[in-house]
């Protein structure tokens, strides 16, 4: 299972290993590693190509002078840009410098820069500054990205893409015109870093593998935070006994449907049904159609008519701001069921307090969906604010509503009460259209029916919902204008499968 580090706790890691290991030991590693994963990425064979090294003053330099030699040893012609005073590199650095000098790298004189963007090279290696830029990006630096991102070769970012906070997955310094490197692929070092799989990260790390250095497990501390796969979940991964009935899979009550947004209860309700619960009920806040001709196994109801009491309870989807809403909402947040709240009961919930507490002293838990302005109104903050980073958001509002939390997004971030999380690297822009939250919200609805706790209900249904945009892309259904409904089967799908593999 990939756990994922802060920048503090990879520090920390490293200092123990080099305790006990020569210190020029982790940089000959990570070389090595990121030698063989350029390899890998050329499009041809190694005596063929013209590699770009891009290398800083700190270690992360270094790195990038280690995998330049290791790239001239195998037969590339590898050309490093320094950006450092050769004489103050710190040691390790020094080291690997004098080592790609012996292998017949060639370092490109300062003047040579401007040259760089008119060359034609095979790949680009990015080794400006890893895990520890404080400061924006700028002068002939940002020059310099600006030119790498222009060309049209692969790049391979050594740890993290320079300029890339590797803890939140923003471009540091982005209000101020912050810039980063556009690696088509990352290598990073000893551990996974959360900021390469949310925020923009996914848009500037390209493909990520880790390469943890050899070292012990020993050396890690418990881990808090992990990037989002079956294994999380694969407990409840079981197949259905033969002496079953409907009854056996549970109900979900899908409420909201105000006028104008009849549909986001049905897309909702869908995936439910699709989804394996029982029977699927649509609680309409207003003016219920006879059925879903689609779909006419969901029962359409007013929304007064249904016992809250006796289904998991899927509330918000389209269900609007009126004083009526807000009078269901409150019938669901008294109801002993287990409850999912999306969409327009977030905003209710941001506008009253009252309910704001209930929810965090509900017997029976709740997961909540919101999308990043809905994250900033129950919190109180902006919505850069909650972007800036979206793991700390998260983890709030989990704490503070004792609730089970996903806040969606590129990487969307699952979290719960007591601090733990998970970063799903599933999913696409084709996700970004109507409804995708109101059938990621259904799917919830029909694992907590099943019997799956909130928290793995949480973190299957969102890697469902991300794989199954995945594969619709790839097989040419998007991302451009595939729509909601069109995850439900692929969604269905996939779950069979998982369970037939578990």
């Amino acid at each position: 299972m990939n756990a994922i580090y802060s920048t503090a706790d990879i520090r920390k890691i490293e200092q123990a290993a080099l305790r006990n290991s020569p210190s020029y030991s982790l940089m000959q590693r990570a070389g090595q590693a990121a030698a063989q994963t350029a390899l890998r990425i050329l499009p041809g064979p190694a005596h063929a190509a013209t590699i770009l090294v891009l290398a800083g003053p700190g270690n992360n330099g270094g790195d990038a002078l280690e995998t330049a030699a290791g790239l001239a040893k195998a037969g590339a012609e590898a050309v490093v840009l320094l950006k450092a005073d050769p004489t103050r590199l710190p040691a390790d650095a020094a080291n690997a410098l004098k080592r790609a000098q012996q292998q017949g790298v060639h370092l490109m004189p300062p003047e040579q820069f401007a040259e760089i963007d008119g060359s034609q090279w095979t790949l680009v290696i990015d080794g400006l500054f890893g895990i520890g830029l404080a400061r924006a990006l700028d002068g002939d630096l940002r020059k310099l990205v600006q030119a790498v991102n222009a060309m049209h070769c692969p790049v391979l970012a050594l740890d993290v893409p320079s300029g890339l906070d590797a803890d939140t997955g923003t471009v540091v310094g982005a209000a101020g015109g912050g810039i980063a490197i556009e690696a088509t692929h990352t290598i990073t070092f000893i551990a996974d870093k959360a900021g390469l799989h949310t925020g923009d990260g996914p848009d500037y790390a390209g493909q990520v593998e880790v390469a943890t250095l050899e070292i012990a497990d020993n050396y890690f501390p418990a881990a808090h935070l992990w990037l989002n796969q079956p294994g999380l979940f694969s407990e409840r991964l079981q197949p259905r006994r033969r002496n079953t009935h409907k009854g056996s899979f549970g109900d979900v009550a899908v409420i909201g449907g105000a006028a104008g947004m009849g549909g986001a209860p049905i897309l909702a309700a869908r995936a439910a049904a699709k989804c394996g619960a029982g029977r699927v009920f649509v609680g309409y806040a207003e003016n219920p159609p006879a059925y879903d001709s689609a779909q006419p196994e969901l029962m359409c109801r007013h929304a007064d008519d249904l016992d809250f009491s006796t289904a998991t309870l899927v509330v918000g989807t389209g269900l609007g701001m009126a004083d009526a809403a807000l009078a269901l909402l409150v019938r669901a947040l008294e109801a002993p069921s287990w409850l999912v709240l999306d969409a327009d009961a977030l905003n209710l919930v941001s506008k009253q307090p009252l309910l704001q507490q209930q929810i965090a002293q509900r017997q029976h838990a709740v997961l909540m969906t919101p999308h990043p302005l809905e994250a900033a109104r129950l919190l109180g903050v902006s919505t850069s604010e909650i972007q800036a980073d979206r793991i700390s958001a998260a983890r709030k509002l989990a704490s503070r509503f004792n609730a089970v939390v996903v806040l969606k997004g590129a990487g969307s971030i699952i979290a719960r009460a007591d601090g733990e999380a998970v970063v799903n690297s599933t999913g696409n822009p084709a996700l970004a259209t109507a409804g995708s939250g109101d059938v990621l919200s259904g799917v919830c609805g029909a694992l907590l029916a099943q019997g799956w706790p909130h928290w793995e209900a949480a973190l299957a249904a969102v890697w469902l919902h991300g794989r199954a945009a995945d594969q619709l892309v790839e097989q040419g259904i998007g991302p451009i204008g595939l729509t909601a409904s069109e995850l439900i089967p692929e969604m269905r799908l996939l779950l069979n499968q998982l369970i037939q593999e578990n």
